[in-house]
């Protein structure tokens, strides 16, 4: 076997002895996993790749049948404990008892999927919301002259707390509507660090809550970017805002800022060299299954009275400077992920 040919592939090649140990792995392989060859040879496939049980079967298919098998969009652990998403094909070699086995990672192109499906829905949602507003708007207006003009003709000064009530009440029907139509300037950027933005954030999510533990794992390489800070101190502080709340029943909330570069990140099919993330995790039970695919609809909420638009403006806010927000969601963790082009550093 010509290793070399190998490892010039981008597909990860590992490769099994008869036992199902693995005598081989490519430069992919282990940039996929994770790990050295050297530290892998020798090692059951099983504590390489934790997959449940699809993996041995698989292969113990595959050299039934005497053909290769294929697998889509699979999640497996690597060695390292990370998850990844592959698409596998294990081919036995017969002549030699024993096993190929080919991973494709397929996690980036099912994130920039994802990723176009959000920046859609928001897009059709936006839409959606300035239409329904400007709709209601025009006539909460007729209803709020029409009262204020009742009151001045009412004699009786007992029926003025009506009259009060209807105009209060298409006042805050109307700030409602303003806003559901979000940020209505463009942004005014300039040069700041963003962890400048995040001490913002902290300071006001500490002073909501005085028992919420607020950790800090900064990376501080990160350079000055171009961005309009009274909009993404805003777009952080709901996305802190939705975590807290998230953790008024924990007996030890946390929420932890972290922030790092990205390489080679796709965002609305463009790809960027590199982009700044920000984390924003919180110890709390997670997000409803229900609702995780419309997370970020307007009127999306999981909170008894809440109006479901924070998440909503914050996406609108990252967009305007070139980004997105993402989340991953489990039972005692949610981390919100925000992506923010680094083109404009200086």
């Amino acid at each position: 076997m010509d290793e070399t040919i190998f490892d010039n592939l981008s597909t990860a090649i590992v490769l099994l002895d008869e036992n199902l140990r693995m005598i081989f792995a490519n430069q992919a392989a282990e940039n996929l996993l994770m790990e050295s060859s050297a530290k892998l040879c020798g090692k059951p496939i099983n504590e390489v790749i934790r997959a449940e049980d699809w993996l041995l079967e698989r292969i113990h298919e595959a050299r039934n049948l005497e053909q290769p098998l294929n697998a889509r969009q699979i999640t497996l652990l690597t060695y390292n404990a990370e998850s990844v998403t592959v698409d596998a094909t294990i081919t036995p070699l017969m002549d030699q008892s024993e096993i190929l086995i080919e991973l494709i990672s397929i996690d980036r192109y099912l994130r920039i999927d994802r990723d176009a499906g959000i920046k859609e829905h928001h897009r059709v949602s936006k839409t959606m919301v300035k239409g329904f507003a400007h709709e209601i708007k025009n006539p909460l207006g007729g209803i709020k002259g029409s009262a204020q003009l009742l009151s001045k003709e009412l004699s009786d000064p007992s029926l003025h707390e009506y009259t009060s009530i209807i105009i209060e009440e298409t006042d805050r029907l109307t700030s409602l509507l303003d806003r559901m139509l979000g940020p209505n300037t463009l942004p005014v950027k300039t040069s700041r660090t963003i962890h400048e933005v995040l001490e913002r954030v902290a300071k006001l999510t500490e002073m909501e809550s005085n028992i919420v533990s607020i950790t800090r794992d900064y990376d501080p390489s990160l350079p000055e970017i171009n961005i309009d800070y009274e909009l993404l101190v805003q777009a952080i502080l709901n996305i802190s805002k939705n975590a807290l709340q998230s953790l008024e029943n924990n007996t030890e909330p946390k929420i932890e800022f972290k922030t790092r570069v990205e390489r080679q990140f796709t965002i609305s099919g463009k790809r960027h060299r590199f982009v700044i993330r920000i984390d924003i995790k919180d110890n709390g039970p997670g997000i409803p299954r229900e609702i995780q695919e419309h997370l970020f609809y307007p009127m999306i909420s999981k909170r008894v009275g809440g109006t479901g638009l924070g998440l909503t403006f914050a996406q609108s806010i990252v967009s305007q400077h070139g980004g997105i927000i993402e989340f991953e969601t489990e039972p005692g963790e949610t981390i919100f992920k925000v992506f923010i082009p680094l083109e404009n550093s200086i």
